[in-house]
């Protein structure tokens, strides 16, 4: 199975600016199906920016909306996946979620952030309850977590038991937690064997100062592509086979005893 060619965005829009951020996607989108890329994989509330305040009910919208309507266009103009944040409605709930349409506009998978971070999330958003969810993309099985979710080996995990060989985490990191960049994502992938791609906003937003530090982690636990702080397209491959080999000679997987977790739960 060939490499899947994988962009990683790494930007914070506009806050409060749909349109414009909308046309920043398509704008990397096309730079990234120029570069071969098949999946392009943007920050954490990229639709409408992170820093919005108030503007959360009056910019939220459905799984359905009219951005996700546009979002499904950009794949299809340019002929690859795209994953994109963005704040749900659902009734009188909104939910921070990540929804991923295929090369064909098809929606193939959307997640509600688990795990809410700091007092901004926790008024605004209610958490999701699904753990795992997954896709299928040119025969890789794709995972979705957002930001603060990666930080908990259990959520990692889940996914590497259920299959999930790339996991797609959008994210607003923020200044002072560039070690979770740094170090915890790469150490993620390596302890539960998969590839961890990891999008950063950048930069200074409202109160929140964006780290950047974008990146593909590897199987092997190495950055395979890297960020700076400012905005950047990143592309990396994402190889089956080095998958499989590296799982092979790294049993994590294999070598659990989960009859000895059961408190951990």
């Amino acid at each position: 199975m060939p490499p899947l060619r994988t962009a990683l965005l790494q930007s914070s829009g506009r806050p409060g600016a749909v349109s414009e951020n909308l046309a920043a996607l398509d704008a990397a989108a096309a730079r990234a199906a120029e570069a071969g890329a098949r999946l392009l994989v943007s920050p954490e509330l990229f639709l409408t920016g992170y820093a919005i305040g108030d503007a959360v009910p009056t910019l939220a919208e459905p799984a359905d909306g009219p951005g996700a309507r546009e979002v499904a266009a950009i794949a299809v103009r340019h002929g690859l996946a795209v994953l994109y944040g963005y704040p749900e409605r659902d009734g009188d709930r909104i939910h921070n979620s990540a929804q991923l349409f295929g090369p064909d506009g098809t929606p193939l998978a959307n997640y509600r952030k688990t795990h809410l971070f700091g007092s901004f999330e926790e008024k605004w958003f209610t958490p999701g309850d699904v753990p795992v969810v997954q896709a299928e993309l040119d025969g890789v099985r794709i995972g979705l977590l957002i930001c603060y979710d990666v930080e908990f080996p259990e959520n990692v995990r889940a996914h590497a038991l259920a299959g999930t060989e790339l996991l797609l985490v959008p994210t607003a990191l923020m200044h002072p937690f560039t070690f979770v960049a740094e170090a915890v994502v790469p150490v993620r992938a390596f302890e539960s064997q998969l590839y961890v791609a990891y999008a950063n906003r950048a930069g200074l937003e409202g109160e929140f100062d964006f780290t950047g530090l974008s990146c593909l982690a590897g199987p092997d636990g190495t950055a395979r592509v890297r960020a700076g702080r400012g905005e950047e397209l990143l592309v990396g491959e994402v190889d089956p086979g080095l998958l499989s080999a590296s799982r092979a000679v790294n049993p994590y997987l294999r070598d659990r005893v989960p009859g000895l977790y059961g408190s951990l739960a």
